[in-house]
């Protein structure tokens, strides 16, 4: 199936997600999918019983992604009148954590739950399915994929290269910006420093002059705490503390500007996703939307108690000098060309987002930005 065909598909099935909402009724008709109730499902003899084993990139103790896939599964099962189960497995066990995409392209697993950014040695275009440096948060990020057009210009990617649809299933919102073993204020402070960070920021910081390791999320701690890393980013104060990266290093720094809002995605092998009835589609488009939705919540509401504890418990924050800062947005903005100028995919999706990121910006900074600064800034007055 070629991209023009699998886009022309998804157009007729109703399959791209395109809009906000809380409950699964809400988010169906928000979606633009039909989904029967769950007794209804439960009653028609000719929907399947399916039993999906689910590859994931993340440990079982973090209880927000992990978390997040959990309701999403159960959902599901909701949903489909307990016909369609799918069990979730921790990183690891059914395929290493950077890699599952690989095992659902492939066909050796029918669904996977990770992030795009992973796999930008076969793609640079699917990093915008996450996030980018200097890119979007994550209410920008949920307006370009569902109503600005992006969700249907990376499932043409995925359908094309991977045979693989994927959909958004959550953000992390705006992440922190790594632990550090040593304060870090100029780009010199940089030079030759082993750090644990995947996807273009990792790119970017190689420029800047440091050593980049992609290691899954069960590697981080036992690298930082041995030495083998001197810093390592992960998502923000409530996961990082879970996996106890603030005893493996003092100095935690702020913005994660490599991921101003991460959207994590379902990816689904698009044989088993066409085998699937049109209810069982329905309900996975739907159970992602809800699942996602909270899962952001529950970082927004988690979050600061977890970082108050770590600052009562040692930890230094810090925050990014603006030479550092504005070294990584030239060398952010450097990169975007250098990859424009060579994926077609990358232009393609690069020449269709700056524009749209430029115009989330002029509003947001007119606006929202305006009400925030003088908002934030009367906090303890």
């Amino acid at each position: 199936m070629d991209r023009r065909e699998f886009l022309q598909t998804l157009a007729t099935r109703t399959v791209a997600a395109s809009a906000l909402g809380f409950a699964a009724g809400c988010a169906s008709q928000e979606l633009g999918v039909e989904t029967p109730s769950p007794q209804a499902i439960a009653q028609d003899s000719s929907l399947p019983a399916i039993d999906w084993q689910m590859a994931t990139s993340w440990p079982v103790a973090l209880d927000t992604i992990f978390g997040s896939v959990q309701v999403f599964v159960d959902r599901v099962s909701q949903l489909s009148g307990g016909k369609f189960k799918i069990a979730p497995r921790a990183a690891g066990e059914l395929a290493p954590g950077t890699q599952v995409l690989d095992v659902v392209s492939q066909g050796a697993v029918p669904i996977g739950h990770t992030a795009s950014y992973y796999y930008i040695g076969k793609s640079t275009a699917i990093a915008f399915g996450t996030t980018v440096p200097f890119g979007l948060t994550a209410q920008q990020q949920s307006a370009w994929l569902r109503e600005g057009g992006g969700l249907a210009l990376l499932q043409g990617i995925y359908a094309e290269r991977f045979n693989v649809i994927q959909f958004p299933a959550g953000n992390t919102g705006a992440q922190m910006g790594g632990w550090f073993r040593k304060e870090i204020n100029t780009v010199a402070d940089l030079q030759g420093l082993k750090m644990r960070i995947p996807g273009l920021g990792g790119q970017v910081m190689a420029k800047l002059g440091v050593t980049v390791q992609a290691l899954p999320g069960n590697e981080i701690f036992p690298a930082l705490q041995t030495g083998t890393v001197d810093a390592a980013e992960w998502v923000g104060p409530y996961d990082d503390e879970k996996l106890g990266l603030n005893t493996a290093a003092d100095y935690y720094y702020a913005p994660g500007w490599w991921e101003p809002g991460s959207e994590l995605e379902l990816e689904i092998n698009l044989d088993e996703w066409n085998k699937l009835p049109a209810e069982y589609q329905n309900i996975i488009q739907v159970a992602a939307y809800e699942a996602g939705t909270r899962l952001l919540a529950s970082y927004e509401a988690r979050n600061g108690a977890a970082l108050q504890r770590m600052v009562d418990g040692g930890a230094q924050v810090r925050t990014y000098s603006e030479e550092i800062l504005v070294a990584a947005q030239e060398a952010t903005f450097a990169l975007y060309d250098e990859f424009a100028a060579a994926d077609a995919d990358f232009k393609t999706i690069y020449d269709q987002w700056l524009p749209f990121r430029n115009q989330l910006y002029a509003w947001n900074k007119f606006n929202e930005h305006v009400f925030t600064s003088f908002a934030y800034s009367q906090i303890g007055q």
